[in-house]
């Protein structure tokens, strides 16, 4: 077995640590015009479906396909707008990338040789561009729903909530959810966004990049990290520095259906509300179906169709609307297929309710 393959294989059980990095300071506010429009945008395309690891890796290129089979049959694609996505340029890469690490991304693409990170995440030939395009594409959803031309937006293969501000990790090579954050505030002028994971694994790259910044409303709910990858995430681990107290990860017990997720998934509700985002993002990862074959989860697709509804709900409260949500992880076809599209469902509803 390659070195690689025993790597993601032990995904599931070995802990990981990443330093505390503090987030950079941004401009003021600059006038936004609001959403004028019901519309939910899909950007998917080969240039995202490109990436995913050969050789039989979890998180291979056929991801894209299961999903669009699954929406098409669903009826759903007449029912959202589509944008395909671009490369993300070097300098939206750096909002939240170290360029050193940005450097090493674009020589292993060229060579295709060795690793990202410890020996979770290989290169391949072309990851460079297959990931600029990864964040290309959430940050074309952010523009879309910024500026107006969709309400809410939705990226199947995307939130990489792994990567970290200088390595890659976990099979996430750049951080498009961090690309996000940093865009809306240095672009927009945002200041106060919710970030919400739902995926089996704790949201590291997300948490530890703005683990100080009191303004990045960070709620997770994923495995215990005693059981899974990244071994982080516990429920003290609420901030650093001026941020104590800011974040809220919500560890569940290996096993956890979707009884444990209504019980507490009323706290990420009144954590959201209360911290009056600017923009909600969604990092709807569906390896914490029941059946995944890297995670210990049990949730159905109605835990990811519940928390895009609410979240939604939330957003049109606080008189913004403004939601995007990334597909994140999920490694049993079938159950990413069908949790995305319920999420893309419970998009397209919340605009026409």
């Amino acid at each position: 077995m390659d070195e690689w393959m025993v790597g993601w294989r032990g995904r599931c059980i070995l802990p990981a640590s990443h330093p505390v990095i503090q987030s950079s300071s941004h401009p003021p506010a600059i006038p936004v015009t609001p959403p004028v429009t019901s519309s939910v945008l899909l950007v998917a395309g080969e240039q995202i479906a490109r990436y995913g690891f050969p050789d039989g890796h979890p998180f291979g290129p056929d991801r894209h396909e299961a999903f669009m089979n699954e929406l098409h049959q669903r009826g759903l694609e007449a029912r959202v707008i589509r944008d395909s996505p671009r490369a993300a340029t070097r300098r939206e890469l750096e909002s939240f990338h170290t360029p050193q690490y940005v450097d090493l991304v674009k020589e292993r693409s060229v060579s295709g040789q060795g690793y990202l990170d410890a020996g979770d995440t290989p290169a391949w030939k072309g990851v460079y561009e297959a990931a600029s395009c990864v964040v290309g594409a959430t940050l074309n959803a952010v523009e879309a729903v910024m500026e107006g031309t969709a309400r809410r937006a939705f990226i199947p293969i995307a939130g990489l909530h792994h990567a970290a501000r200088g390595s890659a990790a976990g099979f996430c090579v750049f951080n498009d959810c961090g690309v996000a954050i940093e865009q809306l505030r240095s672009k927009y002028g945002l200041r106060r966004i919710a970030y919400v994971d739902i995926d089996a694994h704790h949201g590291d790259g997300v948490f530890y990049g703005f683990e100080s910044d009191p303004d990045l409303l960070f709620a997770d709910l994923h495995e215990d990290g005693r059981y899974l990858y990244p071994g982080t995430g516990r429920g003290d681990e609420t901030g650093s520095g001026a941020a104590h107290g800011t974040k809220l990860n919500i560890p569940l017990p290996p096993g956890s259906a979707d009884e444990a997720f209504h019980a507490v998934w009323p706290r990420v509700e009144e954590y959201v509300t209360a911290g009056r985002p600017e923009f909600i993002l969604l990092q709807c990862g569906a390896d914490s179906v029941a059946g995944d074959p890297l995670t210990h989860m049990a949730f159905s697709e109605a835990v990811h169709a519940h928390a895009a509804t609410r979240l939604c709900a939330i957003a049109d409260q606080l008189g913004h609307g403004r939601v995007v949500a990334m597909g994140g992880g999920g490694y049993n076809r079938r159950n990413l297929a069908r949790a995305w599209s319920a999420v893309v469902q419970a998009l397209v509803d919340s605009t026409t309710s």
